[in-house]
């Protein structure tokens, strides 16, 4: 059947700085935490990097000209810490470089939305986000850039799935800085919550009609029978994938079981008088990244570094669903019962909304000669999961919106090149090509309405 979204929803699409923007070392940018990882050998896959990426910081009219051409509403992106600030120091360039692509958007009525911080951390910065001074840093960076775009820029979210920043990069060593320590890891996370509170208390006292938030990455975690250690591997999944960071946002605390599972490296030190009040700040809307939801086994603990950090013996069981280029399953119904379990929960009836800020694919991509990719599994994906969004708010979710992820294809991290999530293709030279999926939701953002596949 088809269905509709009401007047007012937001329909757009998602980027990150470091993916897309290139031009590493332009307006006396320093690295950033990325361009040192990339360096390593064996990091990335075949040795790509963010150096070239697609070039948006020379071609952001063009790709802005892209997004209204497409009927989008709103257009999420983030800003390169280091592009902006060179410890401490605003560079002119960078401040430049992000003014001009506001307006750029304002001028064609797409509503920006800025997340500070999407993993490109200031290379300078010692110890990280191990090092608690790196929250204060946070919190100035945020002002100095709050300075400059606040008066046009009205949606700031301060971090995109600290989960990857954390445990991925800090536990499991496969994101920068490429750490594999849990004690550090759980250092990290805290800090960036850390980060998040702080920046949301300064924001509100300087701008209190923002609308602020931040973006959390949930994969839901399932248990593959009823048999008590495959109920509780899930648990502890879910404690570290899930709870870990929407608990403390949301209710003040970090959930008792996931500090009972953690005791062994919970650093003793680590939260002090005040942190979890100013992590749990009211905010105003919660980012929801959703891609799939897995089903975990306890099985043998694993022998190489895990981000599963309280559940090293977890095996992930594939069901019999279809699977994106990146092996994930494909399950729309996942992200329907992620949002009505995030609404009851922890944001609703009067607290946070609730946003999709990253929900996509990639696909075996395969352009025809003209550079057309006719990408109808990528399109059976965006509407499935449009579905899911529409029956999570019939269930009574405060769903506000649905950002593709994402706009183009670009650096997909450790993964390099090869996997493409992008609605438009962007070609050895550069050149942007709307896919199928892209014309297909484009119609939608402009209308609202989601026709079924007969009828599409």
């Amino acid at each position: 059947m088809s269905f509709d979204f009401p007047e007012g929803f937001l329909l757009g699409s998602a980027t990150s700085a470091y993916q897309i923007e290139g031009a590493v070392h332009s307006g006396g940018k320093q690295d950033s935490i990325w361009d040192v990882f990339c360096r390593v050998p064996g990091a990335i896959a075949g040795g790509e990097d963010g150096t070239l990426a697609c070039d948006h910081y020379h071609r952001f009219a063009e790709d802005v000209q892209l997004i209204s051409d497409l009927g989008m509403n709103t257009y999420r992106f983030s800003v390169c810490w280091p592009r902006v600030l060179d410890d401490g120091t605003i560079l002119p360039a960078g401040m430049d470089f992000y003014s001009r692509l506001v307006d750029e958007l304002l001028a064609h009525d797409v509503q920006p939305w800025l997340t500070l911080y999407h993993w490109d951390l200031p290379a300078v910065l010692p110890g990280g986000w191990k090092n608690r001074d790196t929250a204060s840093r946070f919190v100035d960076y945020a002002m100095a850039l709050h300075d400059r775009l606040g008066d046009r820029v009205r949606t700031w979210t301060t971090l995109n799935e600290p989960w990857c920043s954390s445990f991925l990069s800090y536990a499991a060593g496969v994101h920068a800085p490429g750490e594999t320590d849990i004690a550090d890891s759980i250092r990290a996370a805290h800090h960036l919550l850390l980060a998040h509170g702080r920046t949301i208390e300064a924001l509100r006292a300087a701008d209190p009609s923002a609308t602020l938030g931040v973006t959390l990455n949930f994969t839901p975690a399932l248990p593959a029978s009823d048999r008590p250690a495959d109920v509780d591997v899930a648990r502890r999944v879910d404690g570290t994938n899930n709870r870990f960071f929407i608990e403390p946002v949301t209710t003040g605390h970090y959930p008792a079981d996931v500090l009972d599972d953690l005791t062994e490296y919970w650093p003793a030190d680590l939260v002090r008088d005040g942190d979890l009040a100013s992590i749990s700040s009211p905010i105003d809307v919660v980012g929801v990244n959703y891609y799939s939801t897995n089903v975990f086994r306890a099985g043998e603990v694993a022998d190489v570094p895990t981000p599963h950090i309280s559940a090293p013996d977890a095996v992930q069981v594939l069901r019999d669903l279809p699977v994106t280029d990146m092996g994930w399953e494909i399950d729309p119904g996942g992200l329907r019962d992620l949002l009505v379990r995030l609404h009851d929960t922890y944001t609703g009836p009067a607290g946070a909304s609730l946003v999709v800020t990253e929900n996509g694919a990639a696909m075996d991509d395969h352009a025809d000669p003209d550079g057309f990719v006719e990408d109808t599994d990528r399109i059976d994906y965006l509407r499935s999961h449009l579905r899911a969004v529409r029956q999570a708010m019939d269930a009574g979710a405060d769903v506000r919106g649905y950002l593709a992820w994402s706009l183009m294809d670009n650096f997909e991290w450790a993964m390099g090149y090869a996997k493409r999530f992008g609605l438009v293709r962007v070609d050895e030279e550069l050149r942007r090509i709307p896919k199928a999926s892209a014309l297909w939701f484009a119609r939608v953002a402009r209308t609202g309405r989601v026709e079924d596949a007969a009828s599409a």
